[in-house]
């Protein structure tokens, strides 16, 4: 307990500085904005803005970009239930009866509702993360590198899940991320590594560049297909605060959102998204009056709003205690820190707790501030989505390039960026999701380096892998991961063929 007490005073010293609770806020106040306007979203957002991170140090930088993560599951709703387009992936299912029930005169409840519930699902989701991620850092300092290849192998399986569609593209993908992670100098010999000559080459495939192409060219060649006119409902906004009756039927639906949403978010490939759909399958299940749904129910707005704030929270679990990303934005704070020279992993916690400590006590704050940005300026917000997409693409493009050619200063790192935006753009034409390359890019050199370095330690055995039990049932589960498909695919064939 006195632990816990000093690294509860030593956060709070961290995130109420006055630069961090100004990084805090524009964090949160950029997250909201960019949940609010449907295209870019938080993972665009966050390549984006890794470049001027640089000069920050490395606490104000992650509580600024997680800012953005927590702040984009706020303003998705508002689109969502005015509009009808969900600004965030994770909103689509605020989108059935948020916009029921504004069709009905009840806007104001319903985004109301909605912030109210992101807060308390945001603030003990928090409380969760502070209690939870500790015992596992220290369980997870025991690891040694065979459990902690297995691990990164597993995660990097795992991530297939990340994909919403076929696995053999998720997997594809993965491999496309290992091998460009190889390019450079090897660690050991200092032998250059598929660099075709180039010297720019020979201190790696920059990530900035990489994901700035993916996520943010990519996205704009991919809004400009696209002349959808965003019709704003033009009601009268009013009474945002929910009635007595509301409060009775949400407050059921934000607890179970809550820890329903924390737990899906520690999974990877998990996250908001799913985390929201079970919610909304989970209230229905429960409610006295489901034929409701669907048609302006408010717990089908609370309950998701909760789960995908409470999402946000346990994704940051694996991300601090094992170093393992459990979503596309948590392999960017990933990136994040490992560009400030950090490790995230298990002794990240240990020997930068004001770090870790200072992150939750700023999400605290962030969570206060976001009640204030999205009830009073709600207004604003709907302005907002009244701006052409024509308007937006010239500055998105300019940003990136802007960002990619300030890291070294160098224009290789620009052309970079626009190969992968053509790259980016042709993966989402054909269904390829970039996440599981951005985040095998990522963890491949880890990958690498846990393989050499159990390989020295057994004098070049294999079977170190499956000797130690953890390191073991790790590989284990990445086989049955990889093969379950198939057995899957072979019994619905048999039981196609039995029912015929």
């Amino acid at each position: 307990m006195p632990d816990f007490l000093h690294n509860f005073i030593l956060g709070s010293h961290t995130a109420f500085s006055t630069m961090n609770v100004l990084y805090c806020f524009i964090g949160v106040f950029i997250g909201t904005l960019i949940g609010v306007l449907p295209g870019i979203g938080p993972t665009g957002t966050i390549s984006l803005l890794l470049p001027i991170t640089y000069g920050m140090s490395p606490v104000s930088a992650i509580i600024m970009l997680a800012g953005i993560y927590y702040g984009a599951q706020y303003g998705g709703s508002t689109t969502s239930i005015l509009v009808n387009i969900p600004g965030e992936a994770s909103s689509v299912v605020t989108c059935i009866d948020g916009y029921q029930m504004a069709r009905q005169g009840r806007a104001g409840p319903a985004l109301g509702i909605a912030a109210f519930s992101s807060f308390f699902a945001g603030t003990f989701g928090l409380i969760i993360l502070m209690f939870v991620a500790e015992p596992l850092a220290g369980i997870a300092i025991k690891f040694g590198p065979p459990e902690y290849f297995s691990l990164l192998v597993l995660a990097i399986i795992i991530s297939t899940y990340l994909c919403h569609g076929s696995m053999i593209k998720a997997l594809i993908m993965i491999t496309a991320g290992v091998s460009l992670s190889q390019v450079g100098l090897d660690t050991i010999t200092g032998q250059t590594r598929f660099t075709l000559g180039i010297m720019h080459l020979e201190d790696g495939v920059g990530l900035i560049p990489v994901v700035m192409g993916l996520f943010g060219v990519a996205e704009v060649f991919m809004n400009l297909e696209e002349s959808q006119e965003v019709k704003v409902f033009k009601a009268k906004i009013k009474g945002l605060l929910p009635n007595l009756k509301d409060w009775k039927e949400s407050i059921g639906a934000m607890v179970r959102g809550t820890f329903l949403g924390f737990f899906l978010g520690i999974l990877p490939g998990g996250g908001a998204i799913v985390a929201s759909f079970l919610s909304y399958g989970v209230e229905k299940k429960f409610s006295k009056h489901p034929e409701t749904f669907g048609k302006g129910a408010i717990a089908g707005v609370a309950g998701p709003e909760s789960a995908n704030n409470s999402a946000s929270s346990g994704a940051f679990i694996p991300l601090f205690t094992l170093g393992i990303p459990a979503n596309s934005v948590m392999a960017l704070l990933l990136g994040a820190l490992m560009i400030h020279g950090l490790k995230p992993g298990p002794f990240l916690i240990k020997e930068h707790p004001e770090i870790f400590w200072g992150t939750i006590m700023s999400m605290y704050l962030g969570n206060v501030i976001l009640i204030f940005l999205n009830l009073p300026l709600i207004s604003i917000w709907v302005k907002l989505l009244k701006v052409p997409y024509r308007v937006l693409f010239p500055l998105i493009l300019f940003f990136c390039i802007i960002g990619s050619y300030s890291i070294n200063n160098n224009i290789f790192d620009v052309f970079i960026m626009l190969i992968f935006g053509i790259i980016g753009y042709l993966f989402r034409k054909h269904e390829y999701e970039p996440a599981p390359l951005v985040l095998a890019l990522i963890l491949g050199p880890m990958i690498e380096n846990s393989l050499r370095q159990s390989l020295l330690i057994s004098g070049g055995n294999f079977l170190i892998f499956f000797e130690k039990p953890i390191s073991c049932f790790g590989i284990v589960i990445a086989i049955l991961i990889l093969v379950s498909p198939i057995f899957l695919r072979k019994y619905r064939t048999s039981i196609s063929k039995l029912a015929e």
